[in-house]
């Protein structure tokens, strides 16, 4: 019989205010709460017994993975640039974390009509947003090469936050995670992102030539450690350096990032401790257990589905 998942074994006042907290992770300001419980049987892009809604129902994972491919993104100038002189990450860096992990959470959990309605709104900003680089070289945030990278970085970000950090997955499971985020990638733009393991490592490689480095990496790292991301700040600065920790060693060497921000055995055991607890944790907030309720599927579901592997 599969085990109960944790988040039934806590006190029900801790895990009030842990579902609140986790909640505001997902909450722009300004807009109303988005309830994923509905319309009642309305697909997602992704299915539910994807390995995405395995991976993206985990907060940690997603913070993990999040600043890991923003590290990435940054390696790469025109996409720096545009991230840099477009976005309000330098002035208002959580309240873009929650517009992006409510982009992400509707992207693989929501109604494929919200969803849908959400990434054309993120393509309208996108083809306003262009310029040139510090040296020159001009961009538009909308090329299908940008878009690309963007979203192999970003799923690539998630898949080694969890792999690393709540349980590796074999070969397989990783090409159908690549090949479950082509409906998505493809809405955005990015028709050449990577459907599987070897597309992605192939990507890499031919875009290793092209990251530079550069002092908004380090002020990134900076401004996130300095970001009140509450119930993740009492272990933000570990979370930090397992994001440095699993981003490419070749592309740590190219920005800069020595020793300084390795992650010690020690921490790494902690944040792995952090990552597998809150992969337990069934939270009646999450765009997970609300979709899951869209569908008719119990809230359990993907909690019960890991406990029984």
């Amino acid at each position: 019989m599969p085990a109960l998942p944790e988040s039934l074994l806590l006190p029900p006042p801790l895990r009030r205010r842990l579902d609140a907290a986790v909640a505001q992770l997902y909450q722009p300001e300004g807009r109303a709460p988005e309830d994923f419980s509905r319309p009642r049987g309305e697909p997602a892009l992704t299915a539910p017994d994807s390995v995405s809604w395995r991976v993206f129902k985990n907060p940690v994972v997603l913070f993990i993975g999040g600043v890991a491919a923003v590290i990435l993104e940054l390696a790469e100038p025109r996409v720096r640039t545009g991230v840099w002189e477009h976005s309000s990450f330098r002035t208002q860096p959580l309240e873009r974390l929650r517009r992006t992990a409510l982009a992400t959470a509707m992207t693989v959990y929501g109604p494929r009509s919200r969803a849908e309605a959400l990434i054309a709104q993120v393509n309208r900003l996108h083809g306003r947003v262009g310029g040139s680089t510090p040296d020159g070289v001009p961009y538009r945030a909308d090329e299908p090469e940008l878009l690309d990278w963007v979203q192999a970085t970003a799923a690539f970000g998630f898949l080694e936050a969890h792999c690393a950090f709540v349980q590796p997955l074999s070969h397989a499971e990783r090409d159908r995670f690549y090949a479950e985020g082509q409906p998505a990638a493809h809405l955005y733009g990015a028709t050449g992102a990577p459907s599987s393991q070897a597309e992605l490592d192939a990507l890499f490689q031919r875009m290793q030539p092209r990251l530079v480095a550069s002092p908004i990496v380090h002020e990134f790292l900076r401004i996130v450690a300095e970001m009140p991301a509450a119930p993740l700040r009492p272990a933000q600065a570990w979370l930090i350096r397992a994001a440095v920790h699993i981003v490419p060693a070749p592309v740590r060497s190219v920005l800069g990032l020595d020793a300084r921000w390795a992650l010690p055995p020690w921490q790494a055991r902690l944040v792995r401790r952090i990552a597998q607890s809150a992969d337990r944790l069934m939270l009646s907030s999450s765009a997970a257990v609300q979709s899951c309720r869209r569908l008719g599927l119990p809230d359990d579901h993907l909690y019960a589905a890991r406990a029984a592997r």
